[in-house]
């Protein structure tokens, strides 16, 4: 864990250049590992998804309430949306009218698993000084080492010219893909400047985007990060 604390008012800004579209969906039953079998659907309608950087979010379920926990695939587990789930795709804004066009009322099958698409609400990008990622690739390695992950994407961030003050991870997961597991980590920023904060959310951390990797969302505080 890297924590140095600090400092000054947030100042809110709002990006110009990417939003989320937020989908109404429809499905009796999701698996949980879907993210790979979500951007390979969504593909069929978006042919150039992987190479226009659109990045897509995992499904999440509301889990207000005390004690809920994510399924677990390997008991045989599976998502039940509601009517309040979402699918989430990071598009550029310029970009946002056509998406909607294409996948508003599509049905999409994920491996057997059928999920349709209703309209969609764009959600504008707002700095905030804590994001959150639920996914970040690891490489060889940094499973075994914290440190080594934390100390690589410092690194990363340097050379963008963000400053990391404070960074924790979270659980480690993998993604199933035909070509093996992607390993990854979920991954907390705090303390972010507006400009770093909108800078991470529009253009991510890493590749992978399209398997919901290097995706920052706001986060109210790290009482809500998942631990190992």
């Amino acid at each position: 864990m890297l924590w140095e604390e600090e400092t000054d008012g947030d100042i809110v800004e709002e990006s110009p250049r990417v939003v989320d579209l937020s989908f109404a969906l429809t499905s009796r039953m999701l698996p949980v590992d879907h993210l790979h079998a979500l951007s390979r659907a969504l593909q069929a309608h978006l042919p150039d998804l992987v190479e226009a950087g659109i990045g897509v979010h995992e499904i999440h379920l509301a889990g207000s309430q005390n004690g809920w926990e994510r399924p677990d695939p390997a008991l045989g587990q599976h998502l039940i949306p509601s009517r309040r789930s979402r699918m989430q795709l990071r598009v550029p804004l310029e970009r946002a009218g056509e998406v909607r066009q294409r996948l508003e009322g599509v049905t999409l099958d994920l491996g057997g698993f059928e999920l349709t698409l209703g309209k969609a609400r764009e959600k504008r990008l707002f700095s905030h000084p804590t994001l959150y990622a639920r996914h970040m690739r690891m490489l060889e390695g940094e499973a075994e080492d914290e440190n080594r992950f934390l100390e690589r994407i410092a690194r990363e961030l340097k050379a963008r010219r963000i400053r990391v003050k404070k960074a924790l991870c979270g659980r480690a997961t993998e993604i199933a893909t035909p070509e093996g597991p992607l390993v990854t980590r979920s991954l907390m920023l705090a303390d972010l400047g507006p400009e770093d904060s909108l800078a991470l959310q529009e253009e991510g951390l890493g590749g992978h985007r399209h398997l919901g990797c290097g995706l920052f969302l706001p986060m109210k505080g790290i009482q809500s990060l998942p631990q190992e």
